[in-house]
């Protein structure tokens, strides 16, 4: 029994110490920039990811002073997917809450949920930055649909959401100890 968690958390740290530093500070870049341009981060995801979504608006919001939000209200959620049908209804709720220089955050363990890579295209549209946290598949599609994207190499739905998470709120953290830095400089 002690070899299957050993071997669990040994996987979930390689996963974890395979990001791309590069990419997060991009994503930190994107968040930033849309801060100083009184701009917002829209975070979306299906299941455990909408969960991750919720977890890290909240922190994104609190700690780093960024406007954040999620599309994790039920009623939000079945209006618009019994008015446009669910592989759509991501794709409406950015037509109503989003506008040109927000960042939109989207994760899929697989990279393949309808309504995630529909979102993507709409928000391309739109001129949103677009942000990709999937799984799986390395060609899945909606890596492909990114401004910056951020993959997990394994096909395992815990180990994937696992590493978004970790990553996610590892740019939260940055983005707050960027903020204490800044308030420290600007006190003297």
């Amino acid at each position: 029994m002690a070899h299957f968690f050993e071997g669990y958390f040994k996987t979930i740290s390689e996963k974890i110490n395979r990001a791309d530093a590069g990419s997060l500070e991009t994503v930190c870049r994107y968040l930033k920039g849309a801060g100083r341009e009184h701009k917002k981060v829209i975070i979306a995801g299906n299941g455990a990811s909408a969960a991750i979504s919720s977890h890290v608006s909240v922190d994104m919001t609190k700690n780093t002073g960024l406007r954040a939000i999620n599309f994790n209200e039920y009623d939000l959620i079945t209006c618009l997917a019994n008015d446009c049908g669910y592989e759509k209804w991501i794709e409406k709720a950015l037509e109503l809450y989003a506008e040109p220089g927000d960042v939109i955050i989207l994760i899929s363990s697989s990279g393949s949920s309808e309504n995630i890579i529909n979102a993507a295209r709409k928000a391309k549209e739109m001129g949103l930055k677009v942000v990709t946290l999937s799984g799986f598949s390395k060609d899945n599609l909606l890596k492909k649909l990114g401004d910056v994207n951020l993959w997990v190499d394994s096909n395992e739905y815990n180990i994937v959401e696992t590493v978004h998470q970790t990553w996610l709120l590892a740019v939260v953290d940055k983005l707050t100890e960027n903020r204490k830095q800044e308030a420290g400089r600007r006190r003297r």
